[in-house]
């Protein structure tokens, strides 16, 4: 007989005894009051590299204009809300808001953090978003650290109340793009420059850690990093697959002070990493802060064709599998920080997205949140945003006209059902320190900031027994 594809529903004639047969699998839930409910999140779209104009002269891409949010911001906060949504990845315009060293124009983020902060939007603050400002040039400037962790300090004592950063996004993929592929910013196609790239902005990252800390003792810090793999088409090229493999972990081992593997120690200093910018790396153990990010994209998996070219593979092993890798080497809870598909498969690949990060949960890697980006669609990303055509990618919750798509809808009937799941899939502990009004820092075991509640805010210390 042919199978009919498509809904299944059980015959309607057949005996009613499904109340019988599940009532072994339906175990009495007790949930805990003082336990964190899983994220969802989305983010607004706020890349702005530079890229060569069609004159040859640098021109300076910026999502946040082309997908007008500077002009509907508040309207773009209000959708957050209406799907249901508290956690917003925010990329504030770095390169307007930081005019030269130590002088910053607050004027539009001033407008828009009162409101995020009126709605009950816990922003994830993405400090810098694929560029610089004009006056540090690119990635390859030595200063940019120092410059980056000035900026971060700044903005952390403008907004006290913000706790959670992502201080670099996707380092990885800037270097790639920036110093390796000559996309964007400097735009060089060297493993030197991908190297000074690379633990520049690592060296960022980790200082601006540093410094929002001084500011905010219990900020939390979400790595948002490009999940990657690369596989061979053919026997000889196994050995380059494997040195891009392991090549894909070096933002993060830098990033949390792990120790690279020998092919790697080699490869950086070849490259011109420096015994002191490598042990630099070691020095401070922010663990604890942290939660590893990850992104997955259909275009993460790569198919090596030679020694110098490489395809966009598709979904191969998908995120389970590429996830399970990262989380097996850094043992750190886990947020699914971004990804998206256009129409008019979006609505398959959220719900597929999600199956995943499920079976990953119940194995107990612990991921904490979802993440689909962009709140609304995106423009030139089809050429990663390399060629200024103002292209509209359908890849957003919603539209550039603020209509909602299907995979809006989906989304939020996703976390209508499923916004009762707890943040870790084991255990009664929490990522998050304090989430209302105001933080005080407590020091010892025996501090309240180990457990329990003060003034009415929870103040459960970070951690799962997944990852202690």
């Amino acid at each position: 007989m042919a199978y009919q594809h498509g809904e299944h529903r059980k015959n309607s004639a057949a005996p009613s005894d499904q109340a019988d047969y599940m009532k072994l699998y339906h175990a009495q839930q007790q949930p805990n009051p003082t336990t964190q409910r899983f994220i969802f999140a989305t983010g607004i779209e706020c890349s702005y590299p530079t890229i060569a104009a069609k004159d040859g002269r640098s021109k300076r891409v910026d999502e946040l204009a082309r997908c007008r949010h500077y002009d509907h911001w508040e309207q773009d906060l209000q959708l957050v809300r209406d799907l249901g949504i508290t956690y917003l990845r925010y990329g504030p315009p770095y390169y307007r808001i930081n005019t030269a060293q130590g002088k910053y124009d607050w004027s539009f983020i001033d407008q828009v953090m009162p409101e995020v902060k009126r709605l009950g939007i816990v922003p994830i603050i993405d400090l810098c978003h694929f560029g610089v400002p004009d006056w540090i040039g690119d990635f390859q400037n030595p200063d940019f650290p120092k410059h980056f962790a000035e900026y971060a300090k700044a903005f952390a004592q403008r907004y006290p109340w913000v706790w959670l950063y992502t201080p670099v996004n996707e380092m990885y993929v800037a270097a790639q793009f920036s110093a390796y592929y000559g996309w964007w910013n400097e735009r060089l196609t060297t493993h030197r420059a991908f190297v000074t790239a690379l633990k520049h902005m690592v060296r960022a990252n980790v200082e601006a850690m540093l410094a929002i800390l001084k500011v905010r003792p219990d900020a939390q810090f979400v790595q948002s990093e490009s999940s990657e793999y690369t596989h061979a088409q053919r026997p000889d090229l196994l050995d380059d697959a494997d040195m891009l493999n392991e090549r894909r972990f070096l933002s993060l081992d830098l990033n949390y002070g792990r120790r690279v593997s020998s092919g790697m120690y080699e490869y950086l200093r070849d490259n011109g990493m420096t015994e002191a910018e490598y042990d630099f790396f070691l020095k401070f153990n922010l663990r604890e802060h942290c939660v590893m990010g990850n992104d997955y994209y259909v275009a993460n998996e790569h198919m090596l064709l030679d020694e110098n070219r490489s395809v966009y593979a598709g979904e191969i092993f998908g995120y389970y599998v590429v996830t399970r890798d990262y989380y097996d080497r850094y043992n750190l809870p886990v947020m699914h920080t971004e990804t998206n598909k256009a129409e008019p498969d979006a609505d398959r690949w959220l719900w597929k997205t999600w199956a995943n990060i499920q079976r990953l949960r119940q194995d107990g890697v612990p991921i904490c949140g979802m993440t689909w980006y962009s709140l609304t669609d995106q423009v030139d990303w089809d050429t990663a945003l390399r060629e200024d055509n103002g292209h509209v990618n359908p890849l957003g919750l919603y539209d550039l006209d603020r209509n909602i798509r299907k995979v809006g809808e989906e989304y939020k009937k996703l976390i209508r059902a499923w916004r009762h799941i707890p943040l870790l899939p084991n255990g009664p502990l929490t990522l998050v320190g304090h989430w209302g009004e105001g933080w005080e820092h407590q020091e010892g075991p025996g501090s309240e900031s180990a457990g329990g509640t003060r003034g009415g805010r929870q103040t459960v210390k970070a951690g799962s027994p997944s990852t202690q």
